[in-house]
């Protein structure tokens, strides 16, 4: 598989009837039109082509027997991903037409030519290696120095970070303190243990100065870690074998919902983004929309003034089909967006809603308000961020920060049309400290006959028969009285709980943005000569707060519990419901390595350094946040403190 291919065409997007979309919407009582439907469906990223081992035996390692050579399962796959611009369409509501972007984006066999921006989805297996032949076809820049290092620069520059992954930070694993740029192909190579967690994490570039603006642009594919391992009396085991349909013969239906918010942007003759009467970010026919300056597409607000729609798998006002009602579902959702907040929640759309094209903000709240009329939907999450919860949460509001995933079972009771919506965000929970707007992402359409059961029940029923028919015999009455008792998943989450009698070390940190414009972590805006050092095999707890605005906390390799999150009363609010803090709400215990500080809270998490050594990065997921400086290196030394290897004041 060669990744040094010559250049294909840009992929022009086919014309998707977006207005037909609204049109049957506006319907009394009628149901989306067939072709609408088809053609903007949210269908599921492409998975990746990706050639395993197994697939080819003959390019298999050889092993040396006394009887010879003997092909060798090594339990590799590969992937090429090149990274260059491409040419497509996104559809506007606000203009009820498609407007033409160019944007970066990674290109791969089997890319949808509609929608070449979204990057294909990855699966792969605990134990596997994953070789991602990365190749960086982006145009030269020979003037891209920057004024500082935390003034965002380079655009074209690029690396690879695999968001979650329990695997090595170094050399051609998971190292985000590489560059590659124009021209350079590099192989990057994930070795999952076979210990590795299954679940939902995710790629995306991680090149400090380039990595808000990449992201936006639609750099970011999901990566799928699937198990088949049962859980025993001396091991946990994957959820993956416990999620199977009402049969219990074949996986429960799942969807990837993978959120973004492409900033794209029209420029006049004067350099100006092209704006309408009342603010919003237009696109003249013949313009083509790009995300080329980080001084007017990002920052405080710009996504709300901007009127653009966050997108669905690559769709914007998608319609979900093949619902049935009273089937249980996994959802697998993913903010891959850079900086705003999406609070997903699901309503019945009233029979007879007119059509939302062209309304934004005020008036867009209320045609939500008017037409999504129906009781809330329960989301049942199992997991947080890729890791299995030790009892299953219940949500009606599903606040996801950038970088977020969550893992949710949901049912429709009944047939009909649904609003998945991106509720309003209030200011405390929004990355923004502003109240947000309500934006419909798409229309869901439920077939079939109404179920006389709730979802909680139906997830006891589906869950236990599942257990009956699958789970060895000598854990099997363990997970059933689990399920019995608040639906607890306790034998297949993938880590010890951290008790403080553990505990051997401390660690604060805090984010600060000053009056003068400085994105900090402890008071420092980042410098790669600056290093946290920690040390292999000790557990400690850390304590992070906020000083101005609400920062979500992300940190590579080794992922977190949840301890206590106090708000500025001193209220422990991760022990609550979502009455009280839908942001935190009943996240104590829970596994994440991504979390949101609000300002004036203290959040105490405890991480064990596990495994692996070297130099990495824990840093504010608002990736433009994160390229001016709101960023941290950590080197993990050896057990001793000692042996680290190249100091810190001698990187780079």
């Amino acid at each position: 598989m060669d990744i040094s291919a010559p250049k294909s065409a840009p992929a022009i997007a086919r014309p998707r009837n977006a207005l037909a979309l609204c049109l049957a919407l506006a319907a009394p009582g009628a149901a989306l039109a067939q072709d609408a439907g088809a053609e903007r469906a949210a269908a599921a990223p492409v998975l990746a082509l990706m050639q395993r081992s197994t697939d080819a035996p003959q390019t298999a390692q050889k092993l040396l027997t006394a009887e010879g050579a003997r092909p060798l399962d090594t339990r590799e796959a590969r992937l090429e991903l090149v990274v260059d611009t491409t040419t497509s369409q996104i559809w506007n509501p606000g203009t009820s037409r498609y407007d033409t972007v160019e944007l970066r984006s990674y290109k791969s066999p089997g890319t949808d030519p509609a929608i070449p921006f979204v990057a294909p989805t990855v699966v792969t297996a605990p134990g596997e290696t994953v070789r991602v032949a990365l190749k960086n076809d982006l145009e030269p820049e020979p003037d891209c120095a920057q004024p500082s290092l935390n003034t965002p620069h380079c655009f074209n520059s690029t690396n690879l970070h695999s968001h979650g992954l329990w695997v090595s930070p170094t050399g051609n694993s998971d190292n985000v303190l590489l560059t590659l740029r124009p021209g350079v192909a590099f192989e990057y190579e994930y070795n999952l243990p076979a210990d590795h967690p299954a679940g939902t994490f995710w790629y995306h570039p991680h090149l400090h100065g380039s990595t808000a603006l990449q992201v936006s642009s639609g750099m970011a594919g999901a990566l799928l870690v699937r198990g088949q391992r049962l859980p025993s009396p001396t091991r946990n085991g994957d959820l993956d074998t416990l999620l199977r349909d009402a049969s219990a013969e074949q996986p429960m239906p799942e969807r990837l919902l993978m959120f973004q918010q492409v900033a794209y942007a029209c420029r006049n003759g004067e350099g100006k983004i092209k704006t309408a009467a009342d603010g919003r970010w237009i696109c003249d026919p013949g313009d083509v929309g790009q995300i080329d300056n980080y001084e007017d597409q990002f920052g405080f607000g710009t996504w709300q003034k901007s009127g653009r729609y966050t997108s669905v798998n690559g769709v914007v006002l998608p319609t979900f089909s093949g619902l049935q009602a009273g089937r249980l579902e996994r959802w697998r959702l993913l903010h891959a967006g850079v900086r705003d907040t999406v609070n997903l929640q699901l309503r019945e759309l009233r029979s007879r809603a007119s059509s939302p094209v062209g309304l934004a903000g005020d008036a867009l709240e209320t045609w939500v308000g008017k037409n999504c009329t129906g009781e809330v939907l329960s989301q049942f999450e199992v997991a947080a961020d890729g890791l299995t919860h030790g009892q299953i949460i219940e949500k009606r509001e599903n606040v996801l920060q950038p970088g977020y995933r969550s893992d949710v079972l949901v049912a429709f009771p009944r047939p009909g049309r649904y609003c998945v919506i991106d509720a309003a965000a209030p200011a405390s929970a929004s990355v923004t400290q502003a109240a947000e707007d309500r934006q419909l992402l798409g229309i869901a359409e439920v077939s079939g006959f109404a179920e006389q059961i709730g979802t909680r029940a139906l997830i006891a029923r589906q869950l236990g028969a599942s257990a009956q028919r699958n789970m060895p015999a000598d854990v099997q009455q363990r997970v059933l009285a689990d399920l019995d008792n608040g639906l607890r998943l306790s034998a297949f989450v993938p880590h010890r709980d951290i008790p403080k009698d553990e505990v051997n070390g401390q660690q604060s940190l805090f984010f600060n943005i000053t009056d003068d414009d400085q994105y900090q972590v402890d008071g420092n805006s980042y410098a790669p000569t600056q290093a946290r050092d920690l040390v292999l095999g000790r557990t400690e707890e850390w304590t992070l707060t906020s000083k101005r605005g609400g920062h979500p906390f992300h940190i590579h390799v080794n992922p977190f519990q949840v301890v206590a999150i106090y708000d500025p009363k001193g209220n422990d609010v991760s022990q609550s419901g979502e009455a009280s803090d839908p942001q935190y709400a009943n996240l104590r215990g829970t596994w994440k390595d991504t979390l949101f500080v609000k300002q004036g809270y203290n959040v105490v998490i405890r991480t064990r350094y596990e495994r692996y050594i070297g130099e990495y990065v824990l840093h504010c997921h608002i990736l433009d946040h994160e390229d001016r400086g709101m960023m941290q290196n950590v080197r993990m030394l050896v057990p001793d403190g000692k042996g680290g290897g190249i100091p810190a004041n001698a990187h780079h």
